[in-house]
């Protein structure tokens, strides 16, 4: 390879957090054209993720520099949200991680690029597309080894799980990771209630937080918020809550710490 070549590979490289993955169009976009990245991957410096994205040869991607580029070179929102995201925080202890299922959120229309769906990437990913709330909101950088990732922050988390259950997640599962939320930001919470598009998501985000005696509740001002109008009921059989007009499962009405 000529020393021009060298030079450019080289200096690819050394902008390129190590564990991330390459985009092919962006590539071509800083001027790497597709001839010379298959010369690359012919010289080893190079080698391929799956149609469109390629790695440093030998190096160790797991999801996370997937993410990674999908944020940073293909301009999409996809980020670990809900519980995996509270997880990564420290907030959901008792969720075991080992069981290999992480829970992605992305804006909606936002597919997952072939590459990243056929990728093993040693877990099971559970994906999902929604616009109840903002793409620009609620969100904070999570420090990797060689790089970071927007994730979602603890009270945009909360709000995702809501979203996903009961269908997707156990309500009772909500209620546990709701309960470790003691010290969520008033502000957060509020910019992200007022935005909320999901008169479902913020009801029971609202009685759960108020069941649990959250104090930050204090702090946010229901007024700005659109409550909708008409009944909302998660279970069968359960407990009608007139005040938020839903109904919840009768163990959270008789103060039963609800089990998993």
């Amino acid at each position: 390879m000529s020393t021009n070549k060298k030079s450019k590979i080289n200096t690819l490289l050394s902008v390129t957090p190590y564990g991330t993955v390459l985009l092919s169009f962006w590539l071509v976009g800083k001027g790497y054209s597709l001839d010379l990245q298959k010369r690359y991957k012919k010289s080893n410096w190079l080698e391929s993720m799956g149609t469109g994205a390629l790695k440093r040869s030998g190096d160790d991607v797991d999801y996370h520099g997937g993410i990674y580029a999908l944020q940073n070179q293909a301009g999409l929102t996809v980020h670990a949200g809900g519980r995996t995201a509270l997880s990564l925080q420290g907030k959901a202890h008792y969720i075991d991680m080992a069981e290999g299922r992480v829970v992605l959120f992305g804006n909606k229309k936002e597919l997952l690029p072939t590459w990243f769906k056929n990728k093993n990437w040693g877990i099971r990913i559970d994906y999902y597309t929604s616009s109840f709330l903002p793409a620009d909101m609620g969100f904070l950088d999570l420090e990797r080894k060689n790089f970071t990732v927007k994730v979602s922050s603890p009270a945009r988390a909360i709000l995702e799980c809501l979203y996903l259950a009961p269908k997707h997640q156990e309500l009772f599962e909500c209620y546990e990771l709701m309960e470790g939320l003691n010290n969520l930001r008033p502000k957060s919470v509020q910019e992200l209630l007022e935005n909320c598009t999901s008169i479902k998501v913020k009801r029971l985000f609202l009685y759960l937080a108020e069941k649990l005696e959250h104090s930050w509740l204090d702090f946010v001002d229901l007024s700005k918020v659109d409550l909708g109008s008409g009944k909302r009921s998660l279970v069968k059989n359960g407990v009608y809550i007139d005040k938020y007009k839903i109904t919840v499962p009768k163990e959270f009405e008789k103060n039963e710490k609800p089990k998993l």
